[in-house]
């Protein structure tokens, strides 16, 4: 119906190419024109001023002989002032730009070993932009954007990358680990040793309080009762806190058998024992 009255629709964010006879005219502004086909004006085609995204994923090796799959993102778009060179001078624009893309890759990310271009990825960016931007703006193309947004290397080469930082992190926390146990056998050592030195003094005091009230016990009772001597009292005492301990053995529920040499002379050798220790003590103590 357009062609049978001479008119032509162009869309918003389009711009239309018109030709007399085959030859370029004019570019046609989005909205409704006046093409007399019948004077040999026609409509050669319809290009968009969209934005327009490339995915390019490019194949490349490194520096240090390692392939990787690099995917560059590009975003671009006609530009309305330079329409008649984007419709003309390119007959497949996305495949040069593709072209482009492969030739800036391949030429920069093999001057780079593998972990530089994982973070060097932004300057790879740019020297593709740059190069698109000198390359693209000649045929009425404006390079709006150029991303690296994935690099991938071959899947053994990542496997081993993952296993080098498992075993460097692993190696961090057996150092820690080992750290920790060193503190923690540290204190225990410090504190076992200051338990035994506690415990020194505590049976040390123990054994002077014990001395000291022997020795207080058989100078009164020989004060207050004469003709005995020190011996005596001593086996007296002795004897008395023997037969005490027997009692509270009997005494004890829970106690068990306990076989004991009893008898006058095993009395008399457990007294001659105990004020034996006794006495070898005390200078020690002193």
């Amino acid at each position: 119906m357009g062609n049978l009255f001479c008119c032509a629709q162009v869309g918003q964010s389009q711009v239309a190419m018109k030709e007399n006879f085959g030859r370029f005219s004019e570019v046609l502004e989005p909205g409704c024109h006046f093409v007399p086909w019948i004077l040999g004006s026609n409509i050669a085609g319809y290009l968009t001023l969209r934005l327009q995204q490339l995915d390019v994923k490019c194949e490349t090796k490194t520096k240090d002989n390692v392939f990787v799959n690099v995917v560059a993102s590009i975003q671009y778009r006609a530009l309305a002032d330079k329409a008649d060179d984007a419709f003309y001078k390119l007959s497949n624009t996305r495949a040069q730009i593709q072209a482009y893309v492969f030739d800036v890759i391949r030429a920069t990310v093999p001057k780079l070993n593998l972990d530089d271009v994982f973070e060097q990825k932004n300057e790879i960016a740019r020297a593709v932009e740059d190069e698109l931007e000198k390359a693209m703006s000649a045929y009425g193309y404006e390079i709006v954007q150029t991303l690296i947004v994935d690099i991938e290397p071959d899947k053994h080469v990542k496997h081993a990358m993952n296993e080098i930082n498992a075993a460097a992190r692993m190696r961090v926390a057996a150092t820690d680990k080992a750290e920790a146990e060193k503190i923690i056998q540290i204190k225990r050592a410090e504190g076992e040793a200051e338990s035994k030195y506690l415990s020194g003094l505590g049976i040390a005091r123990q054994r002077q309080a014990i001395v000291d009230g022997l020795r207080d016990s058989v100078l009164g009772f020989s004060e207050n009762v004469p003709g005995t001597s020190a011996k005596d009292v001593m086996d007296m005492v002795l004897i008395t806190q023997y037969f005490d301990t027997m009692k509270d053995i009997g005494a004890s529920s829970k106690s068990s058998t306990v076989f004991l040499p009893h008898g006058p002379g095993a009395v008399r050798d457990v007294a001659a024992q105990i004020r034996d220790g006794l006495l070898q003590a005390q200078p020690m103590q002193r």
